[in-house]
Protein backbone atom coordinates (compact mmCIF):
# COMPACT_ATOMS: atom_id res chain seq x y z
CA UNK A 1 0.00 0.00 0.00
CA UNK A 2 1.17 3.64 -1.06
CA UNK A 3 1.33 6.17 2.10
CA UNK A 4 -0.40 8.65 -0.29
CA UNK A 5 -1.43 11.86 1.71
CA UNK A 6 -4.71 11.31 1.32
CA UNK A 7 -5.21 8.00 2.28
CA UNK A 8 -7.70 7.78 4.99
CA UNK A 9 -7.36 6.98 8.35
CA UNK A 10 -9.47 3.50 8.16
CA UNK A 11 -7.64 2.53 5.15
CA UNK A 12 -4.20 3.42 6.69
CA UNK A 13 -5.58 1.02 10.34
CA UNK A 14 -6.83 -1.61 7.98
CA UNK A 15 -3.36 -1.78 6.01
CA UNK A 16 -0.87 -1.44 9.28
CA UNK A 17 -3.36 -4.58 10.88
CA UNK A 18 -3.34 -6.91 7.47
CA UNK A 19 0.62 -6.64 7.53
CA UNK A 20 0.31 -4.06 3.95
CA UNK A 21 2.00 -1.49 5.94
CA UNK A 22 4.35 -1.32 8.44
CA UNK A 23 2.60 1.96 11.19
CA UNK A 24 6.49 3.08 11.14
CA UNK A 25 6.37 3.42 7.00
CA UNK A 26 2.77 5.48 8.08
CA UNK A 27 4.26 7.63 10.70
CA UNK A 28 7.52 8.09 8.69
CA UNK A 29 5.25 9.67 5.58
CA UNK A 30 3.37 11.66 7.65
CA UNK A 31 6.56 13.38 9.23
CA UNK A 32 8.27 13.86 5.97
CA UNK A 33 4.53 15.64 4.48
CA UNK A 34 4.99 17.78 7.63
CA UNK A 35 8.71 18.78 6.91
CA UNK A 36 7.77 19.29 3.31
CA UNK A 37 4.74 21.49 3.10
CA UNK A 38 4.47 22.96 7.19
CA UNK A 39 7.11 25.65 6.46
CA UNK A 40 4.20 27.23 4.08
CA UNK A 41 1.04 26.15 5.88
CA UNK A 42 2.57 26.81 9.55
CA UNK A 43 0.23 24.13 11.03
CA UNK A 44 2.54 22.93 13.41
CA UNK A 45 4.12 24.16 16.45
CA UNK A 46 5.99 21.04 17.88
CA UNK A 47 6.20 17.78 15.99
CA UNK A 48 6.88 14.65 18.08
CA UNK A 49 8.81 12.49 15.81
CA UNK A 50 11.16 10.65 18.71
CA UNK A 51 7.76 9.98 20.39
CA UNK A 52 5.87 8.94 17.40
CA UNK A 53 8.46 6.98 15.66
CA UNK A 54 8.71 4.90 19.13
CA UNK A 55 4.98 4.34 19.22
CA UNK A 56 5.06 3.27 15.43
CA UNK A 57 7.76 0.74 16.54
CA UNK A 58 5.73 -0.64 19.37
CA UNK A 59 2.37 -1.03 17.12
CA UNK A 60 4.61 -3.17 14.68
CA UNK A 61 6.04 -5.31 17.43
CA UNK A 62 2.80 -5.89 18.51
CA UNK A 63 1.37 -6.89 15.79
CA UNK A 64 4.81 -9.23 14.66
CA UNK A 65 3.49 -11.58 18.21
CA UNK A 66 0.09 -11.53 17.33
CA UNK A 67 -1.36 -9.25 19.65
CA UNK A 68 -4.47 -7.13 18.90
CA UNK A 69 -4.32 -3.88 18.05
CA UNK A 70 -6.99 -0.72 18.19
CA UNK A 71 -8.90 0.43 15.46
CA UNK A 72 -6.36 3.48 14.73
CA UNK A 73 -3.56 1.38 14.17
CA UNK A 74 -0.27 3.27 12.79
CA UNK A 75 -2.83 6.27 11.74
CA UNK A 76 -0.97 10.03 12.90
CA UNK A 77 -2.70 12.61 14.28
CA UNK A 78 -1.90 15.73 15.86
CA UNK A 79 -3.50 18.07 18.24
CA UNK A 80 -3.93 21.87 19.14
CA UNK A 81 -1.63 23.35 21.45
CA UNK A 82 -4.41 23.27 24.12
CA UNK A 83 -4.21 19.84 24.87
CA UNK A 84 -1.54 18.38 27.94
CA UNK A 85 1.14 16.80 25.80
CA UNK A 86 3.46 14.97 28.33
CA UNK A 87 6.99 16.75 27.86
CA UNK A 88 5.81 19.79 26.20
CA UNK A 89 4.22 23.07 27.93
CA UNK A 90 1.05 23.16 27.06
CA UNK A 91 0.98 26.82 24.84
CA UNK A 92 -2.85 27.27 24.45
CA UNK A 93 -1.43 29.63 21.72
CA UNK A 94 0.03 31.80 24.19
CA UNK A 95 3.69 33.03 24.92
CA UNK A 96 2.54 33.52 28.30
CA UNK A 97 2.34 29.75 28.88
CA UNK A 98 5.59 28.71 27.16
CA UNK A 99 7.24 29.09 30.74
CA UNK A 100 4.97 26.57 32.22
CA UNK A 101 6.70 22.95 33.37
CA UNK A 102 6.36 20.99 30.76
CA UNK A 103 2.85 18.63 31.22
CA UNK A 104 3.51 15.55 32.77
CA UNK A 105 0.79 13.16 31.50
CA UNK A 106 -1.26 13.28 28.61
CA UNK A 107 -4.57 14.71 27.92
CA UNK A 108 -7.66 12.20 28.11
CA UNK A 109 -8.06 12.44 24.54
CA UNK A 110 -4.50 11.66 23.75
CA UNK A 111 -4.28 8.69 26.07
CA UNK A 112 -7.67 7.18 24.68
CA UNK A 113 -6.65 8.18 20.81
CA UNK A 114 -3.26 6.17 21.40
CA UNK A 115 -4.96 3.22 23.41
CA UNK A 116 -6.60 2.87 19.80
CA UNK A 117 -3.52 2.97 17.99
CA UNK A 118 -3.41 6.20 16.26
CA UNK A 119 0.22 7.89 16.83
CA UNK A 120 0.81 11.75 17.68
CA UNK A 121 3.19 13.32 15.59
CA UNK A 122 2.99 17.01 17.20
CA UNK A 123 0.40 20.15 18.25
CA UNK A 124 -0.97 21.97 16.79
CA UNK A 125 -1.25 25.96 16.29
CA UNK A 126 -3.91 28.39 17.53
CA UNK A 127 -5.19 31.91 18.41
CA UNK A 128 -3.79 32.58 21.41
CA UNK A 129 -5.96 31.46 24.24
CA UNK A 130 -8.76 29.97 22.27
CA UNK A 131 -10.37 33.48 21.86
CA UNK A 132 -9.93 34.13 18.02
CA UNK A 133 -11.85 33.29 14.67
CA UNK A 134 -9.16 33.78 12.15
CA UNK A 135 -6.04 31.21 12.83
CA UNK A 136 -4.08 34.85 13.16
CA UNK A 137 -1.29 34.03 16.27
CA UNK A 138 0.98 37.02 17.00
CA UNK A 139 3.63 34.66 18.50
CA UNK A 140 4.03 32.18 16.10
CA UNK A 141 2.07 33.66 12.87
CA UNK A 142 -0.73 32.39 10.96
CA UNK A 143 -1.51 29.23 10.04
CA UNK A 144 -2.57 29.07 6.32
CA UNK A 145 -5.69 27.84 4.66
CA UNK A 146 -4.27 24.54 2.00
CA UNK A 147 -6.50 25.77 -0.66
CA UNK A 148 -5.19 29.22 -1.31
CA UNK A 149 -2.84 30.19 1.34
CA UNK A 150 -3.27 34.30 0.86
CA UNK A 151 -6.50 33.35 3.33
CA UNK A 152 -7.30 32.68 6.90
CA UNK A 153 -7.51 28.85 8.18
CA UNK A 154 -10.03 29.69 10.85
CA UNK A 155 -9.87 29.89 14.64
CA UNK A 156 -9.31 29.28 17.09
CA UNK A 157 -8.26 25.91 15.71
CA UNK A 158 -6.84 27.16 12.69
CA UNK A 159 -3.40 24.76 13.00
CA UNK A 160 -5.82 21.83 13.42
CA UNK A 161 -8.01 22.65 10.32
CA UNK A 162 -4.65 23.13 8.28
CA UNK A 163 -3.11 20.41 9.07
CA UNK A 164 -5.69 18.13 8.00
CA UNK A 165 -7.37 19.85 5.41
CA UNK A 166 -3.39 20.18 4.08
CA UNK A 167 -3.55 16.09 4.13
CA UNK A 168 -0.29 16.28 6.73
CA UNK A 169 -2.17 14.10 8.89
CA UNK A 170 -5.64 12.27 8.34
CA UNK A 171 -7.06 12.94 12.21
CA UNK A 172 -6.51 16.37 14.48
CA UNK A 173 -8.44 17.46 17.54
CA UNK A 174 -9.13 20.73 18.64
CA UNK A 175 -11.73 22.63 20.65
CA UNK A 176 -14.92 24.80 19.85
CA UNK A 177 -16.23 27.13 22.46
CA UNK A 178 -18.00 29.65 20.34
CA UNK A 179 -16.84 27.98 16.54
CA UNK A 180 -13.82 27.08 16.98
CA UNK A 181 -13.99 23.25 15.35
CA UNK A 182 -16.71 24.80 12.62
CA UNK A 183 -14.85 28.05 11.60
CA UNK A 184 -11.52 26.26 10.48
CA UNK A 185 -13.69 23.09 8.89
CA UNK A 186 -15.83 25.52 7.15
CA UNK A 187 -13.06 27.33 5.53
CA UNK A 188 -10.29 24.57 5.22
CA UNK A 189 -13.30 22.16 3.60
CA UNK A 190 -12.97 19.39 5.88
CA UNK A 191 -15.34 17.65 8.40
CA UNK A 192 -15.52 18.30 11.93
CA UNK A 193 -17.31 17.52 14.81
CA UNK A 194 -18.16 19.75 18.15
CA UNK A 195 -19.98 17.08 20.32
CA UNK A 196 -22.72 18.07 22.59
CA UNK A 197 -21.36 19.43 26.11
CA UNK A 198 -19.81 16.66 28.69
CA UNK A 199 -19.67 13.96 25.68
CA UNK A 200 -15.80 14.05 25.69
CA UNK A 201 -13.44 14.75 28.15
CA UNK A 202 -11.33 17.38 28.66
CA UNK A 203 -9.19 16.45 31.21
CA UNK A 204 -5.95 18.21 31.24
CA UNK A 205 -6.54 20.18 28.46
CA UNK A 206 -6.27 23.99 28.99
CA UNK A 207 -9.75 26.09 29.15
CA UNK A 208 -11.05 29.01 27.81
CA UNK A 209 -14.77 29.05 29.04
CA UNK A 210 -15.51 25.86 31.33
CA UNK A 211 -19.42 26.25 30.64
CA UNK A 212 -18.69 26.38 26.73
CA UNK A 213 -15.82 24.22 25.97
CA UNK A 214 -15.79 21.45 23.87
CA UNK A 215 -13.31 19.02 22.59
CA UNK A 216 -13.67 16.91 19.47
CA UNK A 217 -12.13 15.71 15.84
CA UNK A 218 -11.52 17.01 12.26
CA UNK A 219 -11.11 14.52 9.44
CA UNK A 220 -11.11 14.16 5.52
CA UNK A 221 -13.82 11.88 5.94
CA UNK A 222 -17.01 10.79 7.95
CA UNK A 223 -15.84 7.66 8.67
CA UNK A 224 -12.55 8.71 10.20
CA UNK A 225 -14.66 11.23 11.99
CA UNK A 226 -16.71 8.84 13.80
CA UNK A 227 -13.99 6.31 14.62
CA UNK A 228 -12.48 8.86 16.45
CA UNK A 229 -15.27 10.23 18.32
CA UNK A 230 -15.83 6.61 18.77
CA UNK A 231 -12.59 5.83 20.77
CA UNK A 232 -12.51 9.55 22.63
CA UNK A 233 -16.12 8.43 24.32
CA UNK A 234 -16.66 7.43 28.18
CA UNK A 235 -17.06 9.14 31.17
CA UNK A 236 -13.71 10.62 33.03
CA UNK A 237 -13.48 11.58 36.43
CA UNK A 238 -11.19 14.25 35.65
CA UNK A 239 -13.56 16.09 34.04
CA UNK A 240 -16.44 17.10 35.97
CA UNK A 241 -18.47 17.67 32.91
CA UNK A 242 -18.13 14.16 31.51
CA UNK A 243 -19.05 11.74 34.48
CA UNK A 244 -22.18 9.85 33.68
CA UNK A 245 -22.74 9.09 29.74
CA UNK A 246 -21.80 5.56 28.56
CA UNK A 247 -19.99 5.20 25.27
CA UNK A 248 -22.55 5.02 22.42
CA UNK A 249 -20.32 3.82 19.63
CA UNK A 250 -21.72 5.09 16.21
CA UNK A 251 -19.50 3.81 13.39
CA UNK A 252 -21.68 0.85 12.83
CA UNK A 253 -24.77 2.91 12.14
CA UNK A 254 -23.15 5.44 9.97
CA UNK A 255 -24.98 3.18 6.81
CA UNK A 256 -28.58 3.24 8.36
CA UNK A 257 -30.86 5.04 6.08
CA UNK A 258 -31.91 8.32 6.74
CA UNK A 259 -35.02 8.05 5.12
CA UNK A 260 -37.77 9.06 7.89
CA UNK A 261 -35.55 11.56 9.46
CA UNK A 262 -37.20 15.20 9.52
CA UNK A 263 -34.67 17.94 8.60
CA UNK A 264 -35.57 21.22 8.18
CA UNK A 265 -34.06 24.98 7.60
CA UNK A 266 -32.70 27.33 10.11
CA UNK A 267 -34.40 30.18 9.27
CA UNK A 268 -34.51 33.97 10.21
CA UNK A 269 -31.21 35.03 11.94
CA UNK A 270 -29.42 32.03 10.08
CA UNK A 271 -30.33 32.92 6.75
CA UNK A 272 -29.53 36.73 7.30
CA UNK A 273 -25.38 38.39 7.47
CA UNK A 274 -23.82 35.77 4.96
CA UNK A 275 -22.80 35.88 1.33
CA UNK A 276 -24.18 33.98 -1.30
CA UNK A 277 -21.75 31.14 -1.08
CA UNK A 278 -23.52 30.31 2.40
CA UNK A 279 -26.68 30.45 0.51
CA UNK A 280 -25.61 27.96 -2.11
CA UNK A 281 -24.31 25.55 0.58
CA UNK A 282 -27.17 24.96 2.75
CA UNK A 283 -28.69 24.93 -0.80
CA UNK A 284 -27.50 22.03 -2.24
CA UNK A 285 -27.48 20.74 1.45
CA UNK A 286 -31.33 21.14 1.46
CA UNK A 287 -31.87 19.74 -1.67
CA UNK A 288 -30.37 16.70 -1.37
CA UNK A 289 -31.95 15.98 1.72
CA UNK A 290 -35.04 16.85 0.35
CA UNK A 291 -35.35 19.43 3.13
CA UNK A 292 -38.38 22.41 2.41
CA UNK A 293 -39.43 23.32 6.35
CA UNK A 294 -37.97 26.15 7.41
CA UNK A 295 -37.96 26.79 11.63
CA UNK A 296 -37.65 30.08 13.22
CA UNK A 297 -34.88 29.26 16.43
CA UNK A 298 -36.42 32.17 18.74
CA UNK A 299 -34.31 34.74 20.03
CA UNK A 300 -30.91 33.47 18.17
CA UNK A 301 -29.11 36.89 17.65
CA UNK A 302 -29.76 37.01 21.71
CA UNK A 303 -28.37 34.05 22.22
CA UNK A 304 -25.32 35.35 20.17
CA UNK A 305 -25.06 37.87 22.65
CA UNK A 306 -25.50 36.17 25.73
CA UNK A 307 -22.69 34.10 24.80
CA UNK A 308 -20.21 36.65 24.15
CA UNK A 309 -21.40 37.90 27.95
CA UNK A 310 -20.41 34.71 29.69
CA UNK A 311 -17.55 34.03 26.77
CA UNK A 312 -15.74 37.58 27.76
CA UNK A 313 -16.76 37.39 31.52
CA UNK A 314 -15.46 33.47 32.37
CA UNK A 315 -12.35 33.95 30.05
CA UNK A 316 -11.43 37.33 31.87
CA UNK A 317 -11.86 35.59 35.74
CA UNK A 318 -9.56 32.87 34.02
CA UNK A 319 -6.89 35.24 32.73
CA UNK A 320 -6.76 37.90 36.13
CA UNK A 321 -3.64 37.39 37.08
CA UNK A 322 -1.72 36.74 33.96
CA UNK A 323 -3.68 40.24 33.03
CA UNK A 324 -2.26 42.28 35.95
CA UNK A 325 1.04 40.76 35.46
CA UNK A 326 1.68 40.42 32.21
CA UNK A 327 -0.37 42.49 30.19
CA UNK A 328 2.15 42.90 27.57
CA UNK A 329 2.77 39.80 26.42
CA UNK A 330 -1.04 38.93 25.40
CA UNK A 331 -2.05 39.45 21.49
CA UNK A 332 -3.61 43.36 22.14
CA UNK A 333 -6.61 41.84 20.44
CA UNK A 334 -7.42 39.26 23.00
CA UNK A 335 -5.61 41.57 25.95
CA UNK A 336 -8.22 44.04 25.52
CA UNK A 337 -11.41 41.90 25.02
CA UNK A 338 -10.53 39.60 28.22
CA UNK A 339 -10.04 43.33 30.26
CA UNK A 340 -13.29 44.08 28.89
CA UNK A 341 -15.01 41.60 30.31
CA UNK A 342 -13.72 41.91 33.39
CA UNK A 343 -15.89 44.76 33.68
CA UNK A 344 -19.15 43.47 33.36
CA UNK A 345 -21.48 43.84 35.94
CA UNK A 346 -22.69 40.63 37.31
CA UNK A 347 -25.96 41.58 37.02
CA UNK A 348 -25.58 41.31 33.08
CA UNK A 349 -23.91 37.80 33.69
CA UNK A 350 -26.80 36.41 35.52
CA UNK A 351 -29.23 37.49 33.14
CA UNK A 352 -27.44 35.88 30.19
CA UNK A 353 -27.40 32.47 32.14
CA UNK A 354 -31.11 32.92 32.46
CA UNK A 355 -31.71 33.20 29.68
CA UNK A 356 -29.22 30.78 28.36
CA UNK A 357 -31.61 28.32 30.48
CA UNK A 358 -34.71 29.55 28.25
CA UNK A 359 -33.25 29.44 25.03
CA UNK A 360 -32.00 25.94 25.44
CA UNK A 361 -35.42 25.13 26.07
CA UNK A 362 -36.82 26.53 23.11
CA UNK A 363 -34.38 24.45 21.34
CA UNK A 364 -35.09 20.91 23.39
CA UNK A 365 -38.93 21.72 22.16
CA UNK A 366 -38.17 22.07 18.35
CA UNK A 367 -36.05 19.12 18.58
CA UNK A 368 -39.66 17.21 19.47
CA UNK A 369 -40.95 17.97 15.59
CA UNK A 370 -37.54 17.39 13.85
CA UNK A 371 -34.23 15.85 13.82
CA UNK A 372 -32.04 17.50 12.05
CA UNK A 373 -31.37 21.54 11.46
CA UNK A 374 -29.12 23.02 8.79
CA UNK A 375 -27.24 25.78 8.83
CA UNK A 376 -24.51 28.11 7.77
CA UNK A 377 -21.28 27.51 9.53
CA UNK A 378 -19.56 30.23 8.37
CA UNK A 379 -21.07 33.77 6.88
CA UNK A 380 -18.62 33.14 3.94
CA UNK A 381 -15.49 31.72 2.23
CA UNK A 382 -12.20 31.88 4.06
CA UNK A 383 -11.31 35.92 4.14
CA UNK A 384 -7.86 37.19 3.17
CA UNK A 385 -5.10 37.01 5.73
CA UNK A 386 -4.67 39.92 7.97
CA UNK A 387 -8.81 41.00 6.78
CA UNK A 388 -9.95 43.47 9.06
CA UNK A 389 -13.80 43.70 7.90
CA UNK A 390 -16.67 42.50 5.58
CA UNK A 391 -19.87 43.64 4.82
CA UNK A 392 -22.87 41.31 5.89
CA UNK A 393 -26.05 42.75 4.90
CA UNK A 394 -24.80 45.80 3.50
CA UNK A 395 -23.19 46.51 6.76
CA UNK A 396 -19.34 46.69 7.33
CA UNK A 397 -18.44 44.36 10.54
CA UNK A 398 -14.54 43.39 12.08
CA UNK A 399 -14.41 39.96 10.25
CA UNK A 400 -12.83 38.86 13.33
CA UNK A 401 -15.66 39.21 15.93
CA UNK A 402 -18.17 38.07 12.96
CA UNK A 403 -17.15 34.88 11.24
CA UNK A 404 -19.14 33.15 14.65
CA UNK A 405 -21.91 35.03 13.99
CA UNK A 406 -23.65 31.36 13.11
CA UNK A 407 -22.01 29.37 15.31
CA UNK A 408 -22.43 30.88 18.64
CA UNK A 409 -26.14 30.73 18.84
CA UNK A 410 -25.66 26.69 18.83
CA UNK A 411 -22.50 26.17 21.28
CA UNK A 412 -23.74 28.31 23.74
CA UNK A 413 -26.24 25.77 24.66
CA UNK A 414 -23.73 22.84 23.58
CA UNK A 415 -25.80 20.83 20.92
CA UNK A 416 -23.69 18.35 18.80
CA UNK A 417 -22.91 19.82 15.71
CA UNK A 418 -21.21 17.92 12.44
CA UNK A 419 -19.38 20.82 9.77
CA UNK A 420 -19.75 19.76 6.56
CA UNK A 421 -17.74 20.78 3.89
CA UNK A 422 -19.13 21.84 0.39
CA UNK A 423 -16.71 21.85 -2.23
CA UNK A 424 -17.57 25.30 -3.88
CA UNK A 425 -15.55 27.18 -6.29
CA UNK A 426 -12.70 28.73 -5.80
CA UNK A 427 -13.51 28.15 -2.44
CA UNK A 428 -15.22 25.57 -0.17
CA UNK A 429 -17.34 26.72 2.84
CA UNK A 430 -19.41 24.66 5.46
CA UNK A 431 -22.79 23.67 6.53
CA UNK A 432 -23.85 22.93 10.19
CA UNK A 433 -25.62 19.94 10.84
CA UNK A 434 -27.15 20.14 13.93
CA UNK A 435 -29.22 17.39 16.41
CA UNK A 436 -30.33 17.17 19.48
CA UNK A 437 -28.23 16.55 22.40
CA UNK A 438 -26.89 12.99 22.67
CA UNK A 439 -27.97 13.12 19.36
CA UNK A 440 -24.43 12.82 17.69
CA UNK A 441 -25.37 9.22 15.75
CA UNK A 442 -28.00 11.00 13.94
CA UNK A 443 -25.61 14.09 13.06
CA UNK A 444 -23.48 11.72 11.54
CA UNK A 445 -25.11 9.56 9.79
CA UNK A 446 -26.65 12.68 7.81
CA UNK A 447 -23.49 13.50 7.33
CA UNK A 448 -22.49 10.33 6.05
CA UNK A 449 -25.13 10.50 3.37
CA UNK A 450 -24.31 13.38 1.90
CA UNK A 451 -20.81 12.02 1.17
CA UNK A 452 -21.81 9.04 -0.41
CA UNK A 453 -24.04 11.00 -2.59
CA UNK A 454 -21.07 13.52 -3.44
CA UNK A 455 -23.00 16.30 -1.97
CA UNK A 456 -20.04 17.00 0.55
CA UNK A 457 -16.64 15.97 0.22
CA UNK A 458 -13.03 17.37 1.49
CA UNK A 459 -11.28 18.99 -1.76
CA UNK A 460 -7.47 18.35 -2.70
CA UNK A 461 -5.05 20.57 -1.05
CA UNK A 462 -4.38 23.12 -4.01
CA UNK A 463 -2.75 26.48 -2.35
CA UNK A 464 0.77 24.87 -1.86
Amino acid sequence: MTTAPEVTAAEIAKAVVGGKLSALDAIDAALTRIKQHDTILNSFTDVTAERARAKARAIDADIAAGKKVGPLAGVPFAVKNLFDVAGLPTRAGSKINRDRAPATRDSTLIERMEAAGAVLVGALNMGEYAYDFTGENVHDGPSRNPHDTTRMSGGSSGGSGSAVGGALVPIALGSDTNGSIRVPSSFCGIFGLKPTYGRLSRARSFPFVASLDHLGPFARSVADLALAYDVMQGPDADDAACTTRGVEPVTPLLAESISGLRVAIAGGYFQKNVFPEAVEAVGRVARALGATQVVDIPEAARARAAAYVITTTEGASLHLDRLRKRPNDFDPAVRDRLIAGAMVPAALVDRAQKFRRWYRAQLVEIFKSVDVLLAPATPCTAPKLGQVTFKLDGVELPVRANIGIHTQPISFIGLPVVAVPVPLEPMPIGVQIIAAPWREDIALRVAHALERMGVVSAPSPRGF
